[in-house]
């Protein structure tokens, strides 16, 4: 009688933790994905990746980190300008004033590391109306 609960709960349990292994696996290769191309400047193959899992930039930027930077710094240091402007004109204006994980902003960062002439940096100043 007890045997029929007790393989019920072991069933749920180990289908519980395949999924979260295979969710993980999943996210983290969407993100290594997104990183590749915003190093690659392929616009198109990151919109389609975006579209694909049906995510959408504004929701995951502030979780998504390259190599230790935000997207639009690794746009910035890749000097990917097309992805870069695509990803700032999808960002809200706040979202591109707040202060990243180091303190700086956006615009402070890359004045201070020689991209203020890039694209991307045009986009983002024209948005944060600075």
């Amino acid at each position: 009688m007890r045997f029929m609960p007790i393989c019920a709960i072991t069933l749920l349990a180990a289908s519980t933790c395949m999924t979260s292994t295979h969710t993980v696996a999943a996210e983290s290769q969407l993100v290594a994905n997104i990183c590749d191309y915003v190093k690659a400047n392929d616009k198109n193959r990151l919109r389609k990746k975006l579209k694909e899992n049906r995510v959408k930039l504004r929701n995951i930027y502030a979780g998504v980190s390259c190599e230790g930077n935000s997207l639009l710094r690794m746009a910035m240091l890749s000097k990917s300008d097309k992805v870069g402007s695509f990803i700032a004109k999808r960002l809200s204006s706040k979202e591109l004033s707040k202060a990243e994980a180091d303190g700086q902003t956006l615009l402070a960062w890359a004045q201070a590391n020689g991209h203020a002439g890039s694209a991307t940096f045009t986009v983002i100043k024209e948005k944060t109306g600075s």
